[in-house]
């Protein structure tokens, strides 16, 4: 018996929605390291939770050089549209209390790289 041939099991396979991967991008208010330890245990538990859900893949703050204060955050999101991004900032803690000034989800057409959604041969 021969095994079916690879074109014939990819028609076979259920289809699969296309991931996407999107960057939400905060702006961190001034005094942001010192006023977050407030709001910090809930702003990581509804982290947790995106990453549970398999929507949100990493997240920080990016470092100033130097020692310099962050000013921004960035988290890595991935699914089919920009929803979970976007729900995710429009109930997080830190927003919701001021620490981010401003949010903005990009998507990120990421093509190279083991995880890249669209990789480019």
């Amino acid at each position: 018996m021969r095994p079916p041939s690879t074109t014939k099991l990819a028609m076979n396979a259920p289809k699969r929605a296309t991931v996407k991967h999107f960057l939400l991008t905060y702006t961190l208010a001034p005094g942001y390291l010192e006023r977050r330890a407030a709001f910090r245990t809930a702003h990581l538990a509804w982290a947790r939770a995106a990453v549970e859900r398999g929507e949100l893949l990493l997240g920080g703050a990016v470092a100033g050089m130097g020692g310099e204060a962050p000013e921004q955050a960035l988290l890595l999101f991935a699914g089919e549209d920009a929803g979970a991004a976007e729900a995710f900032a429009r109930a997080d803690p830190y927003v919701a209390n001021g620490l981010v000034t401003a949010w903005r989800v990009l998507e990120w057409v990421t093509v190279v790289g083991d995880g890249a959604a669209q990789p480019v041969a």
